[in-house]
C-alpha cells in the first residue's frame, strides 16, 4: 500500500483575514517516492514547518519580492525535514535539512532549495528555523547593513516578542545598546526584560503607551526596527534622533488589508526630512550568499548562551497549519512560531 501525503493548497485569495478551512484546502495524495527523484533532488519528510508573516503577502495577486502563490499550488514555506532518499551530492539519506518544501508532509526538493543543518553543540534542531534560521538571519543582516547599532545608542523594536524582534534586541544588547521593546501584552513585556535582557519593554495596548514611550526614549531613537508599521511607526518617527536609522523589516499590522483602501497613511513622514532619517527596507533573501556567516555567528551565540531562541510550537500536523498561521496576526505566539508535523527524536 502506497504512503499517503497531506498538503495544503491555496484555494482562494483572501480579501482580508485568512479563513481556516476556506483559504486553503487540505489535499491527500500518494506520497512521492525515491523513484520520482531526478538528479540533484532529494525526497524529504517534514518534521517542523516555519510560520512567518511575510508569506501572507504571497497570497495577493501581485508580485512582491517573489511571485504570488497560484490557486491550486501547494503553499510555500520552509521546514525542517529528514532526507529519505537523495540524488544530490549535497545531502545523504538521514540528513536533517532546512528546505523550501512547502506545507506538506512529504516533498521532492531541488538542490537549490535546501541546506543541510549544521549547528554547533549546545543548540537544538528547531534553532535552524528560529534563532539561527531565516528569522535570526533577518535580524543579523538588517542590523549589519542598515541599523548599524553602536554602543550607547537607543534601539527601539516593534513586534519585539516575535521571532525576529526578540533576536534583534539581544544582538543589540551584545553591542552595548540600550534596548526598548514594544509588545502586545504584559506577559510578553516581562519575558523581554526578565529573560532576554531588554532594558525596557512597553505594552502598546496600554492606555498610557504614548507617555510611556516618550519616557522610555529620553535621548530619542537612534535605531528603530519596524516589524508592524502603522501607528507605532508614527510614534517612532516622532521620537527619531538626528540621522536615526529605521530598519523596515515588516508591517504586520496591515498585511491582511493590502489593497482594501482601509490602511491609513503615515502622517509624519516629514520627520524623515527634518531629522535626516535613513529609512530602508530589505528582505533576508537579499543576503543569501552570506547565510553561512550569519548562521555561524548566531549558532555560536546560542551555544555560548549569549542569545536565547524563544519558540511557540503548535501540535497537530498539517491539518492545523492554516489555523496556526492565523495566530501570527493575532499575536498569539511568543518568539518563533512553528508547527510540529512529526516528533523529532535525535
Amino acid at each position: 500500500m502506497s504512503r499517503k501525503n497531506l498538503e495544503l493548497q491555496l484555494a482562494e485569495r483572501p480579501k482580508a483575514n485568512v479563513i481556516p478551512g476556506q483559504t486553503f484546502k487540505l489535499v491527500e495524495s500518494d506520497a512521492p517516492t525515491a523513484g520520482d527523484l531526478k538528479d540533484g533532488q532529494i525526497l524529504v519528510e517534514t518534521y517542523y514547518l516555519s510560520l512567518d508573516p511575510g508569506p501572507r503577502s504571497w497570497l495577493y495577486d501581485f508580485t512582491s519580492y517573489i511571485p504570488p502563490v497560484a490557486i491550486g499550488e501547494r503553499m510555500r514555506g520552509f521546514g525542517i525535514a529528514r532526507v529519505l532518499a537523495s540524488k544530490s551530492s549535497k545531502a545523504k539519506e538521514g540528513d536533517m535539512v532546512v528546505s523550501r518544501s512547502g506545507w506538506a508532509e512529504f516533498a521532492i526538493v531541488d538542490e537549490s532549495q535546501f541546506d543541510v543543518i549544521a549547528l554547533p553543540k549546545g543548540t537544538k534542531i528547531t534553532d535552524a528555523l528560529g534563532a539561527a534560521g531565516l528569522t535570526g538571519q533577518t535580524a543579523y543582516f538588517g542590523l549589519k547593513h542598515i541599523g548599524d547599532p553602536q554602543a550607547g545608542e537607543t534601539v527601539v523594536i516593534s513586534g519585539a516578542a516575535g521571532a525576529t524582534g526578540s533576536i534583534v534586541g539581544q544582538i543589540c544588547k551584545l553591542k552595548g545598546c540600550r534596548v526598548v521593546g514594544i509588545a502586545g501584552s504584559d506577559e510578553k513585556c516581562e519575558m523581554l526584560t526578565e529573560e532576554l535582557g531588554f532594558d525596557v519593554a512597553l505594552n502598546y495596548k496600554s492606555p498610557t503607551f504614548r507617555d510611556d514611550f516618550e519616557k522610555a526614549t529620553p535621548d530619542l531613537i537612534n535605531v528603530y526596527w519596524d516589524n508592524v508599521g502603522g501607528e507605532i511607526l508614527e510614534a517612532a518617527l516622532d521620537r527619531a534622533a538626528f540621522r536615526a536609522r529605521f530598519v523596515m523589516c515588516g508591517s504586520i499590522s496591515g498585511y491582511n488589508s493590502i489593497g482594501t483602501g482601509t490602511q491609513p497613511g503615515i502622517r509624519n513622514l516629514f520627520q524623515v526630512t527634518i531629522q535626516r532619517v535613513k529609512m530602508e527596507g530589505f528582505v533576508v533573501f537579499d543576503y543569501q550568499d552570506d547565510y553561512p556567516e550569519a548562521i555561524g555567528a548566531l549558532g555560536q551565540w546560542l551555544a555560548e548562551g549569549k542569545i536565547k531562541g524563544k519558540e511557540t510550537v503548535v501540535q497537530g500536523g498539517i491539518k492545523v497549519v492554516d489555523k496556526a498561521f492565523c495566530d501570527l496576526f493575532e499575536g498569539k505566539n511568543t518568539g518563533k512560531l512553528m508547527v510540529q508535523v512529526k516528533p523529532y527524536d535525535e
